[in-house]
C-alpha cells in the first residue's frame, strides 16, 4: 500500500468513478490508475469498488471505509507538507478559494487586491460554484476555504465563520411599472414574471419559504447562479429580478431601477468555512483577517480551538 494508490482511488471517486477522467485528473494513463487499484486490492483481499464488467458502478461497503480512511491520512499528509512549508517558504504556496459568484464578485475583490499586494508569490485561485459544491470543496481539500451563504454552515466537518449580512433587491428596467407601484409587497412581486437565483443556491430555499408562508407561488420563467446573468435577461425585458442588493451598482447597471425588498425577506448570512482539521499557512490567516477585519488570527485559532 502507498499514498499514490490512496490518491487514485480517491480521484476516482471524485470523477464520479471515471478512470478515464481520474487519470486524466492525475497526469498519468489509465492503465497505470487500473493496475494500482488492482494490486491494492489483492493486497487488502477485498474489493474498493464494485463492477459491471470492466466499468466501476459503485463501493463497496469495506471501500467506502477505506476511502474515508484514505481521505484522513492524504489530509494529514498534507498538512505535514504545509508546515514544511511554512517554515522554508514563509511568504510562497497557494491559497484557493471556493465561492460562490456573487461573493467572487461583489465580496472578494477588495481582498483579493490587497492580499496579492502583500503576497505576490503566493498563487490565488478562485473556484466557482453553488453553496453546496463550495462547502464539498473545502470538505475534501480541494480548496482551503469556503465562501458562500447558510447552507455550508450545516457540514460538522467544517468551521463556518460569519462574514456578514446581506439582503435582496427588485430590479426591473427603467419606466416598468412596479419601479413606481410603492410600497413593494410580495403579493405586487408575483404579479410579474421573475428571474432570480436557483432556488437550490444563495438563499433561494430562504426566500420560497417567504413566498409559502404568504400563500403565494412567484412567476419563476428564468433561474441563474450568476447575478449578472439575472440582470441581462431583465434587461432584455423577460422579467423582474430578485437579487442580492450587492449586485446592483447605479452606476453600472443604469438601466435598470431598484426596489430595496430587504422588509419582505430575513437577512441572510455570507460563511468563512474552514475545515476543522487543516493545518492553515500563516498568509491563509491573513487573507482572513483582510477579508474580515474581526476574524483575526486569535479569533480564527480560538473557534478552531488551535494554539
Amino acid at each position: 500500500m502507498n499514498l499514490i494508490q490512496l490518491r487514485y482511488i480517491r480521484e476516482i471517486v471524485r470523477q464520479n468513478l471515471s478512470v478515464s477522467q481520474a487519470a486524466e485528473a492525475l497526469h498519468t494513463s489509465q492503465s497505470g490508475v487500473s493496475r494500482q487499484i488492482q494490486l491494492l486490492e489483492e493486497e487488502l483481499k477485498l474489493q474498493i469498488f464494485q463492477r459491471n464488467g470492466k466499468r466501476l458502478v459503485g463501493i463497496s461497503e469495506p471501500g467506502k471505509i477505506i476511502l474515508n480512511l484514505a481521505e484522513q491520512a492524504l489530509r494529514e499528509m498534507e498538512n505535514i507538507k504545509r508546515v514544511g512549508e511554512e517554515f522554508t517558504q514563509k511568504d510562497k504556496g497557494t491559497l484557493t478559494i471556493a465561492t460562490t459568484h456573487t461573493q467572487a464578485r461583489y465580496f472578494l475583490p477588495v481582498a483579493v487586491k490587497q492580499f496579492m499586494q502583500i503576497y505576490p508569490d503566493v498563487a490565488l485561485a478562485i473556484h466557482q460554484g453553488n453553496p453546496t459544491q463550495v462547502a464539498e470543496q473545502v470538505v475534501s481539500g480541494e480548496a482551503d476555504l469556503g465562501i458562500a451563504t447558510e447552507s455550508i454552515s450545516s457540514y460538522e466537518k467544517l468551521l463556518c465563520l460569519p462574514c456578514y449580512q446581506w439582503n435582496r433587491c427588485i430590479v426591473a428596467p427603467e419606466g416598468h411599472p412596479l419601479l413606481n407601484d410603492v410600497p413593494l409587497t410580495l403579493e405586487k412581486i408575483v404579479r410579474y414574471p421573475l428571474i432570480t437565483y436557483d432556488f437550490a443556491f444563495t438563499g433561494g430555499s430562504l426566500v420560497k419559504r417567504v413566498f409559502n408562508q404568504a400563500g403565494l407561488e412567484p412567476n419563476v420563467v428564468l433561474t441563474a447562479i450568476d447575478a449578472d446573468v439575472i440582470k441581462t435577461y431583465v434587461n432584455l425585458g423577460l422579467g423582474i429580478g430578485l437579487l442580492a442588493s450587492m449586485a446592483y451598482d447605479r452606476e453600472r447597471d443604469v438601466n435598470l431601477g431598484m426596489l430595496d425588498a430587504s422588509h419582505l425577506f430575513p437577512a441572510s448570512t455570507t460563511y468563512l468555512g474552514l475545515r476543522r482539521d487543516a493545518f492553515l499557512r500563516d498568509y491563509v490567516y491573513n487573507f482572513i483577517h483582510i477579508l474580515v477585519p474581526k476574524l483575526n488570527r486569535k479569533a480564527v485559532c480560538s473557534a478552531l480551538k488551535v494554539g
